[in-house]
C-alpha cells in the first residue's frame, strides 16, 4: 500500500502550514521590495514595505487612522444590516411563492446587472456626501449576493422534507417555514450572508473614493500626494477588520449550524 511522503503529511500539520505560510509571506515582501529597488515601475510608484511600520505609526499619530475606521464601520454596518436582511426576506418570499416570483423576475433581471456604485449619482443626489448615502451603495451591492443566496437555497430544499412534516402533523405555511424551509435551507443563506461581509467591504472603498470620510477617502487623499505607503496601510487595515468580521461571522455559522455532520 502507498504511504503519502512524510513532506506532504508534515505540509499539511498546523506547523508546516504555519512554516510554509510565513515563508509565502517573506517570498511576497522579497519579491516587493525588489521590484521596488531595481525600479520595475515608475520611481516612487511602488511603497517600500520597509517603511510600512513607520507609516502606520505616522497615521495613528495624527490622528487620522482611528476616525477614519470607524467612519467606515459607520456605512459599513448600517449598509449591511440593510442589504443583507432586504436580500434574505425579499429572497425567501420570491422563492417561496411563484405569484411573487413571477412578478419580480423581470425586475431583478433589469436591475441586477447595474452596479452598485453606478448608483452613486442618485446616493449623492438623494443623500448628499454622507454616512446615509455610502449605506445606500452598499446595500444595493450586498442585496444581490444574499437575494440570490437565499432564493437558491429556499428553491433547492428537498420537497420530502414537507411531505414528512406534513406527516408528523407540521401543517401551516407559516409553520413550515420556520420549521422546514428555514433550517433546511439555512446552509445557502449563512454562506450568501458571509459572501455580503466582503463584498459589502468592496462596495464601501469605491463609494467613499467619492468624498464619503472614511479609509477610502483617506487613501485617495495619500495617493493624491504620493503617499503610497499610507495607501497600503489603510489596504493592510481593511484586510484585518474583514479577517475579524469573517471569523466572527464564521463562528456565529457554526454554532447556528451545529446540527449539521461536520
Amino acid at each position: 500500500m502507498n504511504r503519502e511522503p512524510k513532506l506532504s503529511l508534515w505540509a499539511r500539520s498546523p506547523l508546516g502550514r504555519a512554516v510554509l505560510g510565513f515563508t509565502g509571506l517573506v517570498l511576497f515582501v522579497a519579491g516587493w521590495k525588489l521590484a521596488q529597488v531595481t525600479g520595475w515601475a515608475q520611481a516612487g510608484t511602488i511603497p517600500d514595505p520597509f517603511l510600512l511600520p513607520q507609516t502606520l505609526e505616522d497615521e495613528w499619530s495624527t490622528g487620522r487612522l482611528l476616525p477614519a475606521i470607524l467612519s467606515s464601520l459607520v456605512h459599513y454596518v448600517w449598509g449591511l444590516g440593510l442589504g443583507t436582511f432586504l436580500g434574505f426576506l425579499i429572497g425567501a418570499v420570491t422563492a417561496s411563492s411563484h405569484w411573487a416570483d413571477a412578478l419580480h423576475a423581470w425586475l431583478a433581471r433589469i436591475l441586477r446587472p447595474i452596479p452598485p456604485l453606478a448608483w452613486v449619482v442618485f446616493a449623492i443626489a438623494w443623500f448628499k456626501v454622507s454616512h446615509a448615502g455610502a449605506a445606500f451603495v452598499i446595500a444595493i451591492g450586498v442585496f444581490w449576493v444574499n437575494y440570490f443566496a437565499t432564493w437558491s437555497a429556499v428553491r433547492n430544499v428537498e420537497p420530502k422534507y414537507y411531505e414528512l412534516a406534513r406527516a408528523f402533523g407540521q401543517q401551516g405555511h407559516l409553520n413550515q417555514a420556520l420549521n422546514v424551509t428555514l433550517p433546511a435551507s439555512a446552509p445557502g443563506i449563512l454562506a450568501g450572508m458571509r459572501t455580503g461581509i466582503g463584498q459589502a467591504w468592496m462596495t464601501l472603498i469605491a463609494a467613499e473614493l467619492l468624498g464619503v470620510p472614511g479609509m477610502g477617502q483617506e487613501m485617495n487623499a495619500a495617493a493624491g500626494v504620493g503617499a503610497y505607503e499610507a495607501v497600503v496601510i489603510y489596504m493592510l487595515i481593511i484586510s484585518l477588520v474583514y479577517t475579524l468580521s469573517d471569523t466572527l461571522f464564521a463562528r456565529i455559522e457554526k454554532r447556528v449550524l451545529q446540527w449539521r455532520p461536520s
